[in-house]
């Protein structure tokens, strides 16, 4: 059974998102949160699986609930769900340590197939919002063009069997300590071959570094 904590500031969305997700006997709504710090709050007392968490809240916004939830409770998925999918509202969301971005126009039965995924341990994206995180990895160059003039098929192909299956792991949402047992690699050794892809591949950081592996097929 998969545990949910709601968060939105609308009363009848969470009544509504509620009455979506308890179509599947598979998912549990444990609680209804106004804003983050109710959030957190909810994850405290039911430490649910997955928090489906709105960004534009008052006085405790999205932002605000994901990171404090990651701090106290890191093994409890995020996937926010929200109306916005403006590189700012984005970038908040992840730079606080969501797992998965997705747009409220989405479907019902999509909306529940991303909560099983974020909880499994993948990394969820709308199509918008993928589309918008590809543009800020190449944001002068054409699509596909690195700053030094690469493509991304050309770096792709620098990239050694290691670096490929410790990228497939990111690209899974596992942590340094989870793609360490799964290879068999000391978690430094991990972390080492990160920081060498970021610098080798031209990103800013893990989630770039999913997205590189998911559109160049590398996972």
């Amino acid at each position: 059974m998969i545990k949910v904590i709601i968060a939105d500031d609308i009363q009848i969305l969470r009544q509504g998102l509620e009455a979506i997700l308890v179509r599947d006997p598979e998912i549990q709504v444990a609680g209804l949160a106004a804003n983050g710090k109710e959030a957190l709050a909810l994850c405290s007392q039911h430490h649910p699986d997955v928090v489906l968490m709105d960004m534009r809240m008052p006085e405790y916004d999205g932002s605000w609930g994901i990171c404090r939830i990651k701090q106290q409770f890191p093994d409890i998925r995020v996937l926010v769900l929200t109306t916005f999918d403006d590189d700012e509202t984005v970038e908040a969301a992840l730079s606080s340590g969501a797992d998965g971005y997705i747009l409220k126009e989405m479907e019902d039965e999509k909306v529940i197939q991303s909560v099983k995924a974020v909880c499994a341990g993948m990394r969820i994206f709308g199509d918008s919002v993928f589309e918008g995180m590809r543009r800020q990895m190449n944001p002068v160059h054409g699509a596909g063009e690195t700053q030094g003039g690469m493509g991304d098929a050309d770096m792709a192909a620098r990239i050694t069997d290691r670096e490929r299956d410790i990228m497939r792991c990111v690209a899974r949402g596992m942590d340094n300590k989870e793609i360490a047992a799964e290879l068999f690699l000391a978690e430094g050794t991990v972390r080492n071959n990160i920081s060498r892809l970021l610098e080798k591949l031209k990103l800013k950081d893990r989630t770039q570094l999913a997205v590189f592996t998911v559109k160049n097929k590398l996972d």
